[in-house]
């Protein structure tokens, strides 16, 4: 053909991340079928959704089975049901003030993000180093030129806002992924003081909020002052076990504008050309999340994936293994013992104890010489990952 395409995707590294991963596990597991591979690594949930949850699918289906109450095309935005219930969730246990014309439900949180810069120009992009992939590799697809903040263990990963007053985009994730890193109120207030100062636009990435047990930060709304300069993105996947359900939504303040334009509305504009909708009978699933009851019981799901973190970690410190995370987070981030870099850990983890993890460098120069554990998987596993290690390390 002698078509164009969109060359910025030569820009991009062959393989991402978690394909990478997996490509190796798979040729692990099929040259040694006899041993049983535990995954640490990516961040998929194992538990069952919760009862609740359960049982509003089941009555959604239901529904659509009948002339009366079946459901076609879902609105673009999400049903008034579902926008209330997250506003309601803000309002009554964040204490945050949000709106439901100001959320946006979608198909999961990568989605959005990755989504995101179709409303965007060309700006300087600021994106901590490391972080979650889906932030730099949409931005490379789209042509745009990306500056790194560097997260290292002596900012405790945790980047602060640049000494200039250039407009830009800037990306940030509390709990972070992959290292499991929280902003308090006093480091992310810095961000939308200079967010304000300089006319810039935060992309705040909230997926792991649920994880947060101290005082610190749910929402980038919850500093004052973010409402004028802020963009929320959050997801059920690990508060609720939607990895496989598929729903999260978009915040965006009503008033938020950029010159002339409101990007509320922008957004609004883009869904509505772009996306048909989560389907009815997940919207409802994500409804029964909001209840007092789907709190409750999500709650429990997420504290069983703290208490498997809880588990790692401690034998992290009992080997004397530097780490961060663990604690309001559900990923363990490790540094590479012995001298290996993030490759060779991964490779040696595979090889000796049967571990598949993610390489820290997989999510930013910067990660090199560390590596990220997730604790999504069973208690099970995770025990037993902990006793492969014990014996290893």
């Amino acid at each position: 053909m002698k078509i164009k395409v969109n060359e910025n995707f030569g820009n991009l590294k062959p393989n991402y991340l978690f394909s990478e991963t997996a490509q190796k596990a798979r040729k692990y597991r099929a040259e040694h079928p006899d041993q049983k591979v535990i995954s640490l690594g990516i961040g998929d949930v194992t538990q069952p959704l919760a009862p609740v949850v359960i049982e509003a699918m089941q009555k959604a289906v239901l529904e659509m089975g009948v002339k009366e109450t079946f459901r076609g095309y879902a609105p673009e935005y999400g049903y008034d049901f579902i926008r209330e219930a997250i506003a309601g969730y803000y309002v009554n246990k964040l204490n945050i003030a949000v709106k439901a014309n100001e959320v946006f439900v979608g198909d999961g949180a990568k989605s959005d993000l990755g989504n995101i810069v179709d409303i965007l120009g060309d700006n300087r992009i600021l994106i901590p180093d490391p972080v979650y992939p889906v932030y730099m590799d949409s931005n490379i697809m789209s042509g745009r030129s990306v500056t790194l903040l560097p997260a290292t263990a002596e900012n405790n990963f945790l980047p602060t806002p640049p000494d200039d007053d250039i407009p830009s985009v800037v990306y940030l994730c509390s709990p972070n992924n992959p290292t499991g890193a929280v902003y308090d109120y006093d480091k992310l207030k810095k961000w939308v003081d200079y967010a304000k100062k300089t006319g810039s636009l935060i992309i705040f990435d909230s997926a792991y909020e649920s994880y947060i047990r101290e005082d610190l930060p749910h929402s980038i709304f919850a500093i004052e002052g973010a409402r004028d300069c802020a963009i929320e993105i959050n997801s059920l996947s690990k508060m609720a076990g939607f990895t496989g359900t598929r729903m999260g939504y978009t915040v965006i303040p009503e008033t938020l504008t950029s010159g002339e334009f409101n990007l509320n509305k922008m957004w609004a504009r883009r869904q509505a050309t772009k996306f048909n909708g989560v389907p009815y009978v997940v919207q409802r699933a994500g409804e029964a999340v909001f209840t007092e009851r789907g709190l409750k019981e999500c709650k429990d799901l997420v504290d069983y994936y703290l208490e498997n973190a809880k588990l790692i970690a401690e034998l992290l410190e009992k080997k004397g293994v530097w780490f961060t995370g663990g604690v309001n987070s559900p990923y363990i981030w490790l540094k590479c013992p012995d001298g290996f870099d993030s490759w060779s850990f991964f490779d040696y983890l595979l090889e000796k104890a049967q571990i598949i993890g993610t390489p820290g460098v997989g999510f930013g120069a910067n990660g090199e010489g560390y590596f990220r554990l997730t604790s999504f998987g069973s208690r099970e596993n995770t025990l037993e990952a902990v006793a492969r290690l014990d014996k290893l390390l």
